[in-house]
C-alpha cells in the first residue's frame, strides 16, 4: 500500500512517500517546509512536493492513499481543523477535502497525539502493550491514548488534551491559558521561561547564557544546548518542567492505570534534565502500584515519529 503522508506542524510541515507492507514502512521520500498562517500555500506546496515524489517513485494515484496528522482541536466529522494554539491563521480548514480535491486521492486525518500513538504503539516503544499513553511534549502538548488495546479519542475526537489543564493560577501560556501544563511543558512553554529568566538576570546587569542579547532567538532549542554545554540555569529551567511534566503524568497513572507512557520530540532530546524532577514528581504525586508498573519510555521513532504518524492517519479505521 502506497500512503502520502502529510504531518502538519507548529514549526514544520512535511509529506512524504512511502510503501506500507504489513508491519514494514519503505520511505521512498519526504519534502519538508516552514509553517505559517497562509494554510493554502502550504498545502499547496505540500501536495506538489508529494505529486513529485509520486513521480520520482512511479507511483500512481489509483494506488495511493492520503494520511493527514495535525495537531488538535479537529473536527473529526467535519474534517477541519479548527484553529489549533500554535497554527494561527488556521481556522476552519477543509484539509481532508482540499487534498482530496488536490491530489484526486482518497484522504483521512487524526489528530497529531493520536496518529503518533498509534505509530509508537505498532512500531515503537509501546509494541506489545495493551494499555499506553503517547505524549508529544513538541510544540504544543498532547496525549494520544490507547486503552484495551485499541485508540480511544473521546466523543468529540478531544479525549487526550492534557495540555489544556491547568498546574497554576497564573504561569506560561500554552493552548491559550496561563498556567497550563502546555505552558510548562513544551517548546513554546520552555522558550517563555527562558525569556522571563533571561530578564531576570538582565535586571541584576548579569547574562545567562543562552541569552545571546536578542529575546526573539531564545527558543527551547537554545535552553537544551545551553544545559547540554553545563549552563546550571538552563538545567533548572528544563528541572522545573520536567517537575510539572511528572505531575501531569502523575495525573494519567491514576487516571488510567496505563502499562507504558511514552514521550516525544522534546523528552527525547532533553531527557537528562526532565527525568529526575519528573519521576521525583510522579513518585510524590501517583498512586505507587501504579506507578510502579508504568514505564516511562522515551518515543522509539525519534524524530520521525510525524511521519509514521502521517502514515498511520491514512490506515485506521
Amino acid at each position: 500500500m502506497n500512503i502520502l503522508g502529510f504531518d502538519i506542524g507548529g514549526t514544520k510541515c512535511a509529506v512524504v512517500l512511502c510503501d506500507l507492507q504489513d508491519d514494514q514502512v519503505i520511505w521512498q521520500g519526504r519534502i519538508e517546509v516552514a509553517a505559517s498562517p497562509d494554510w493554502k500555500q502550504v498545502l499547496e506546496t505540500l501536495a506538489a512536493g508529494g505529486e513529485s515524489l509520486m513521480v520520482k517513485a512511479g507511483v500512481s494515484r489509483s494506488d495511493c492513499r492520503i494520511g493527514i496528522s495535525c495537531g488538535g482541536p479537529l473536527d473529526s466529522a467535519q474534517k477541519l481543523i479548527c484553529s489549533p494554539p500554535n497554527l494561527p491563521g488556521w481556522d476552519e480548514v477543509p484539509v481532508v477535502d482540499f487534498l482530496q480535491t488536490r491530489l484526486e486521492m482518497p484522504a483521512r486525518m487524526l489528530n497529531d497525539a493520536n496518529a503518533c500513538a498509534l505509530a509508537e504503539w505498532k512500531f515503537g516503544a509501546g509494541k506489545g502493550t495493551r494499555n499506553m499513553v503517547f505524549v508529544t511534549f513538541g510544540t504544543g502538548l498532547g496525549a494520544g491514548l490507547i486503552l484495551n488495546g485499541q485508540l480511544y479519542s473521546g466523543s468529540l475526537g478531544l479525549a487526550g488534551e492534557i495540555g489544556h489543564l491547568r498546574m497554576e493560577t497564573d504561569g506560561p501560556t500554552g493552548y491559550g491559558k496561563a498556567g497550563s501544563l502546555e505552558g510548562f511543558c513544551s517548546g513554546g512553554g520552555i522558550r517563555q521561561m527562558g525569556i522571563v529568566r533571561a530578564l531576570e538576570y538582565r535586571e541584576n546587569g548579569t547574562r545567562v547564557s543562552f541569552d545571546k542579547g536578542d529575546l526573539a532567538s531564545i527558543t527551547a532549542k537554545a535552553v537544551i544546548e545551553a544545559a547540554g554545554q553545563g549552563c546550571r540555569e538552563a538545567r533548572e529551567l528544563l528541572a522545573l518542567s520536567g517537575s510539572y511534566f511528572g505531575w501531569g503524568l502523575a495525573m494519567l497513572i491514576d487516571l488510567l492505570n496505563p502499562d507504558m507512557i511514552v514521550a516525544g520530540s522534546i523528552y527525547v532530546r532533553a531527557r537528562q534534565w526532565l527525568e529526575p524532577a519528573m519521576q521525583q514528581a510522579i513518585r510524590q504525586e501517583a498512586l505507587a502500584p501504579a506507578a510502579e508498573i508504568c514505564r516511562i519510555e522515551p518515543a522509539g521513532l525519534g524524530e520521525q515519529i510525524g511521519d509514521y504518524g502521517a502514515v498511520m492517519a491514512a490506515v485506521y479505521d
